[in-house]
């Protein structure tokens, strides 16, 4: 009855666990704490979402379609009080990545090809959403894990540089026929700027980076981007810059989005099953990150599942409504509870904004050049340039510092295929990780002057000719089970007079069927030459592993011990301490022998 209360209140908790908070808005402090931290959101949010829309590929007001009912479907349904939902940069990308090969190749008429962006972006929204939400629903979030910090790393890095670079063109405005790689478009861009450049335009783009750079220093508590979108829209309007050759933004459609539900072409689906796999781990690694750290900072219950959950279900809204994929924002997350956000409801109010600018205030966009919102994705994405975690990374582990690297060098190489690097990635770690294990720590102990048991072969400590106490540092399992048998043979044949091997399992966590096999056949072949195995310091869950097998009642319970001094003890019994006298493992006796009972890990 009770595991039936714990999954009726599971659930409750994933369907509505917007319970926990929405009782705290009637606190008058914390709704005003909350209305001024959505606004400043919102203020940020956008210009923003406008202009990773056009990084998506998608025009400029479908940012804000993706900012308005997913920004408040998060905040309820997700865990996190003040993760700020919406477009962002690397999803953005991502999105244009897998949409644009697949536009391209599609021979339908110039005045439908929009239509069909449009379209496939938003199955794309409900593929990822319909994704993450299975993988709460069915608590897959540790799926995430096999993303590797290294692989995140190298992307997000290879990433950031080939966002800034896209906007090259726009910033000189210059119009360039894309090339199949993105290297090879950012050099035509290049080419194109030394002798066609449209002066004006980088002019206005160069005074909104000046505007948010001298502001983020001087004035930080001031919304600098939307600043920049004020001052160049106002310059644009009053000094012709449309008559004058630059690009605006131009209409923007009035009025909220509608519910549409897109065409669910199995063959299309299918094509964008990887993308959207992609898109739905990055996205919400990024979500994930941000929202454990300001849960740390607030103290606050976060649930990953239901964090995979929330963000599903506001990647389906805003595939429902027009949008396109989108995930937690680290820059607005950041603005919200800088501001002194609460609870979700920031966000409710940061979407009611967004709601009120697509109702009312869409005419006075018209003018915002196109190089303010490229200047916009370009100060957003050069703080995720970071060399250093991957210094760092080499530091801790050169496979991890290869990986990030590797990673890093394809996800440059392969755009717009970023989805290639990421595989590679997560294949480069994973098979670098199996290669470690494959060959973990093999040791010899032997007596130090100082009483412990140290490694002989790093210590150059005398060993023992009767007796080895081998230690085995890693999983037993069927990738290094083959490595453990050799070096223990290895070790017997350097050794004639051998008559006892200890072997310390301290180190052993998990042991599979292969690995339970390899000291069985050990065992037995030890035995035919004269040898005992003994066995010190096994785990719980390995001891467990032995009584099943039944290699516990074959050896004999009596060739298990809690400690390695147990077993030398027993061995030095068996062979008489007049021939031990000299051994180096011969440490002071304790007053007591102890069989041994499995040790707890």
């Amino acid at each position: 009855m009770s595991e039936l209360r714990e999954l009726v209140v599971g659930w409750q908790r994933m369907l509505v666990p917007f319970t926990e908070w929405i009782g705290e808005i009637r606190n008058t402090a914390t709704l005003r704490a909350d209305l001024i931290a959505g606004i400043t959101v919102a203020l940020v949010l956008v210009p923003q979402s406008m202009a990773y829309a056009q990084l998506a590929g998608l025009p400029p007001y479908i940012g804000l379609y993706a900012s308005f009912i997913p920004v408040m479907i998060a905040a309820f349904m997700g865990s996190s009080r003040q993760l700020a939902t919406g477009p962002v940069a690397v999803v953005s990308l991502m999105t244009a990545a897998a949409l644009g090969p697949m536009v391209a190749g599609v021979d339908v008429p110039p005045d439908q090809r929009l239509g069909l962006y449009l379209a496939l972006a938003a199955l794309l929204a409900i593929m990822v959403g319909v994704f993450q939400m299975l993988l709460g629903l069915f608590r897959l979030g540790v799926l995430v894990d096999f993303l590797s910090h290294p692989v995140v790393v190298g992307f997000t890095n290879g990433a950031a540089i080939i966002i800034a670079t896209s906007q090259l063109s726009k910033l000189f405005g210059v119009t360039v026929e894309k090339a199949e790689h993105h290297y090879e478009t950012v050099w035509r861009v290049v080419q194109a700027a030394g002798q066609d450049a449209h002066m004006l335009t980088v002019l206005m783009g160069l005074l909104a980076l000046t505007i948010m750079i001298l502001m983020r220093k001087y004035t930080p508590k001031i919304p600098n981007v939307l600043t920049a979108v004020v001052v160049t829209t106002l310059i644009s309007w009053g000094f012709g810059f449309q008559d004058a050759g630059g690009s605006v933004v131009g209409e923007v459609p009035r009025g909220l989005p509608g519910v549409t539900v897109p065409t669910f072409d199995v063959q299309v689906m299918i094509k964008l099953s990887l993308a959207a796999v992609t898109i739905s781990l990055i996205g919400f690694m990024e979500a994930i990150a941000i929202a454990k750290a300001m849960a740390a900072e607030t103290r606050q219950r976060l649930d990953t599942n239901q964090e995979l959950f929330g963000q599903g279900l506001s990647n389906v809204a805003s595939g429902l409504f027009g949008g396109y994929p989108v995930s937690g924002s680290f820059s607005r997350s950041a603005v919200n509870i800088g501001a002194g956000a609460k609870t979700g409801f920031s966000s409710v109010v940061t979407g009611s904004v967004v709601a009120i600018t697509l109702l009312f205030l869409t005419p006075l966009l018209y003018h915002l050049p196109q190089a303010t919102l490229a200047a916009v994705i370009i100060m957003a994405v050069v703080n995720l340039v970071k060399i250093k975690p991957i210094k760092h990374a080499m530091k801790v582990q050169k496979h991890d510092g290869v990986v990030a690297i590797v990673t890093f060098a394809l996800t440059l190489i392969l755009a717009p295929h970023l989805e290639k690097s990421i595989i590679v990635g997560v294949l480069l770690s994973l098979g670098l990780y199996l290669y470690r294990s494959m060959r973990p720590r093999f040791a010899e102990l032997s007596i130090h002057p100082d009483g412990t048991f140290r490694d002989a072969l790093v210590h150059n400590l005398p060993r023992c000719k009767h007796i080895s106490v081998l230690r085995f540092d890693g999983s037993l399992y069927f990738a290094n089970a083959g490595y453990f048998e050799t070096r223990v043979l290895r070790n017997i044949a350097s050794k004639p007079e051998l008559r006892y091997v200890i072997l310390d399992m301290e180190g052993v966590n998990e042991i599979d069927a292969t690995g339970e096999e390899a000291i069985s056949q050990l065992i037995e072949r030890l035995g035919h030459a004269g040898i005992k195995m003994l066995i010190a310091r096994p785990k719980r869950q390995t001891m467990e592993i032995f009584e099943r097998s039944g290699l516990k009642d074959r050896v004999g319970e009596d060739h298990f011990f809690r400690t390695r001094t147990d077993a030398i003890e027993w061995a030095r019994e068996e062979l008489g301490d007049e021939a031990l006298e000299d051994s180096p493992l011969n440490p002071q006796r304790s007053t007591r022998r102890l069989r041994l009972e499995p040790q707890t890990s």
